[in-house]
């Protein structure tokens, strides 16, 4: 097909004119050029689209069915124009989202039900994934932004604080320092440790192994699992102590005591990262909201 969307206009123009001088004052030509683009329009879909006389210009039934089809094409074009321009002002889109475990029991689904009513247009897609891989996603693009334990701190990519916890202790219910209100983190190092594996705990680990070795030892793990579930089953097991972050208290676990450590001064820091300049508008939108609406910590 050799004709193009100006020809598609010019004969939606004259299908409601029918009458070749008004249609032509519409479409800003002059009538020789408005008929000869009906002719080349004729000529390529290879059907007469009028029927023409002296006096009248009339849709053959061929012409009715090309308008309707044409109108819907127009109709889809405008949508298109409309699509773009929204995406590229940030209103609409898609934005791949990965998390980790206390990013999700933290402040995050707040957050993004907050971002969602903000902007319902933009389809968030959330995947779980521990630190270490989003920062791998983030590098090759598989994700827009990543919330992971601590800032990601590589060139081209941009971090910013969005929660902080403490450190806290989690131990069985059966514990004899279950009933220690002043827990110290040196109290519990002569005790089996359950931990997260270190596959899918890796940044976590890194960061807690430091703060052991600051309080004069390293955890004997006894255990591993790669879920926040697993960690709690095996601590309400028996198996063995924990430490997490405080936002375990915004979860119900039955079995497992929660407490403070107040000799660690240290902070479990979630972090919102995104690769730099930014390609994606919606990724501006969601981080100029979260800097500028939610804020950090």
């Amino acid at each position: 097909m050799r004709f193009d969307l100006r020809h598609v206009r010019c004969f939606v123009i004259l299908a409601e004119e029918l009458h070749f001088g008004r249609a032509a004052q519409r479409a800003h030509m002059t009538q020789p050029g408005m008929s000869r683009l009906i002719r080349d329009l004729e000529q390529d879909v290879g059907v007469p689209l009028f029927a023409r006389t002296t006096r009248t210009v009339v849709l053959t039934e061929a012409g009715k069915a090309f308008l309707a089809e044409s109108r819907e094409a127009l109709a889809r074009l405008e949508r298109a124009v409309t699509s773009a321009r929204r995406t590229a002002g940030g209103e609409v889109g898609v934005l791949r989202i990965g998390y980790m475990d206390f990013a999700i029991n933290g402040r995050l689904p707040e957050f993004l039900n907050a971002f969602s009513r903000y902007r319902p247009e933009i389809r968030l897609e959330l995947s779980f994934t521990p630190t270490l891989q989003q920062q791998e996603a983030l590098l090759v693009e598989r994700i827009d932004i990543g919330f992971m334990i601590g800032p990601f701190e590589e060139a081209g990519m941009e971090s910013y604080t969005f929660d902080d916890h403490r450190y806290v202790a989690l131990l069985p219910i059966t514990h004899p320092l279950s009933n220690v209100r002043v827990l110290r983190l040196a109290d519990l190092a002569d005790q089996p440790f359950v931990l997260g594996s270190g596959e899918n705990w890796g940044a976590f680990r890194t960061a807690f192994f430091a703060v052991c070795h600051r309080a004069g030892f390293t955890p004997r793990i006894v255990q591993e699992a790669s879920s926040s579930e697993g960690i709690f089953g095996l601590v309400a097991a028996g198996a063995g102590v924990s430490v997490y972050a405080s936002c375990v208290r915004n979860l119900q676990r039955r079995g497992i005591v929660i407490r403070d450590l107040d000799d660690v001064a240290d902070k479990l820091v979630t972090c919102a990262a995104w690769a730099t300049p930014v390609r994606a508008p919606a990724v501006t939108v969601f981080t100029d909201y979260m800097r500028r609406v939610w804020g950090g910590t």
